[in-house]
């Protein structure tokens, strides 16, 4: 079926159209994103109307059309840049402001060569701001794992090189093989700008929401407190990281009861309270290590899972939990500074992959041990075994 040039610049301007409206309807329901969707929908509404200007550019005299509609098919470009960068808190307004200018100068001077400003030159703005379009996609850390990132990064990707070509290759072809592939150019141009009309936004918008679930997913895991993990993510994470091991390598678990936590609550109120969780929080963060599934399993109880963590290293861990932890003054009340000691249960396993729960019921019995003997220290399951047994 035969498409013409004319065709094609009316379905790219109905989808961007489309695309304009969807992802601005989209920003009442994504309010953290709401900025960024209103960015991208202006850039698909000024993409579509830069097309609706390329269709009547011969109305306008000399090279005016041209320049214009060009202009403003850049300045839609410059827009979905912009609202990309500002899914990772960056901006291009002055470069954007620069690269505008220059375009437009770019068609002061090649007034008088409008067929090649337009064919080829033109082309050069879009394949640089797509370019930098999916290189800010690719160095946007909070969006690694965002599975539909990856298709944002190839389709602008290869949009760029596409119009890379055309600046590059194109007028080779031309002088080779004759203007024919001028016009053959032209249209595969309008197919791949309508694909690319249709594959961004909503790739993109898969990919906010994507996000969004991720986070509401991340809020339902974590403590709202502490921001460390909840019971429910800790055991469900900590099952499989033993399950993964399968007892060919060593893994301890610390258990962690604050020491007279009560106390604190009744004599400075609940707010003291929370910020000595917080700075306890803080302080285990830093110990553990990245590697570590570190939960708020309880009030004032905590729990850490080591990987590859064999007894010494466990015990290691756990006592300079304890000494950061007492050394730390977390609050301080009518000028007194309060001081919080925390109790340490420590439980390895080296031979076999032990149930989570066995594995917490034994560090348990020795966090109980721990507080028996005033608190401020760690105990070892083993330790409380062989205690228990020589009673």
């Amino acid at each position: 079926m035969h498409v013409d040039l004319l065709t094609l610049y009316f379905l790219s301007i109905g989808t961007l159209l489309a695309s304009a409206g969807m992802t601005f309807w989209e920003h009442r329901v994504h309010p953290k994103r709401s900025r960024e969707l209103r960015i991208l929908a202006a850039g698909y509404a000024t993409l579509a109307i830069g097309c609706a200007a390329a269709t009547l550019r011969s109305v306008l005299p000399g090279a005016s059309g041209a320049a214009i509609s060009n202009l403003i098919i850049v300045g839609g470009y410059l827009l979905v840049l912009h609202g990309v960068a500002s899914l990772s808190g960056r901006q291009y307004r002055a470069g954007s402001i620069g690269l505008l200018l220059l375009l437009a100068l770019t068609w002061v001077l090649g007034a008088r060569w409008q067929d090649t400003v337009w064919n080829y030159v033109s082309t050069i703005p879009i394949a640089l701001v797509s370019g930098m379009t999916s290189r800010e996609l690719l160095r946007s850390d909070g969006m690694k794992w965002v599975q539909s990132r990856h298709i944002v990064v190839w389709v602008t990707g290869i949009h760029a090189l596409f119009y890379a070509f055309r600046a590059f290759i194109l007028p080779w072809l031309v002088s080779v093989y004759g203007p024919d592939m001028l016009s053959i150019a032209g249209k595969i141009t309008m197919y791949e700008g309508v694909l690319y009309s249709v594959i961004l936004p909503m790739t993109l918008l898969r990919l906010i929401r994507e996000e969004t679930h991720g986070q509401l997913l991340q809020e339902s895991q974590t403590d709202y407190l502490t921001h460390l993990g909840n019971r429910r993510w800790f055991f469900e994470e900590g099952a499989q990281v033993i399950r993964d091991r399968a007892g060919r390598r060593p893994i301890s678990l610390l258990t962690f009861d604050l020491d007279h936590f009560k106390s604190i609550n009744d004599r400075y109120g609940h707010k003291t309270g929370d910020e000595v969780l917080k700075s306890f929080a803080e302080v285990v963060r830093s110990v553990v290590g990245p590697q570590a599934l570190v939960a708020r399993i309880g009030g004032e109880e905590f729990a850490a899972l080591l990987p590859d963590h064999d007894g010494p290293r466990g015990k290691e861990v756990g006592e300079n939990v304890v000494t950061r932890f007492a050394r730390t003054i977390a609050h301080r009340v009518d000028g007194v500074a309060i001081q919080a000691t925390v109790s340490v249960g420590l439980a390895q396993s080296e031979s076999e992959a032990p149930a989570l729960a066995d594995l917490l019921a034994a560090a348990d019995q020795a966090l109980y041990r721990a507080k028996s003997l005033g608190g401020n220290r760690l105990e070892s399951a083993q330790t409380a075994t062989r205690s228990a047994a020589a009673c």
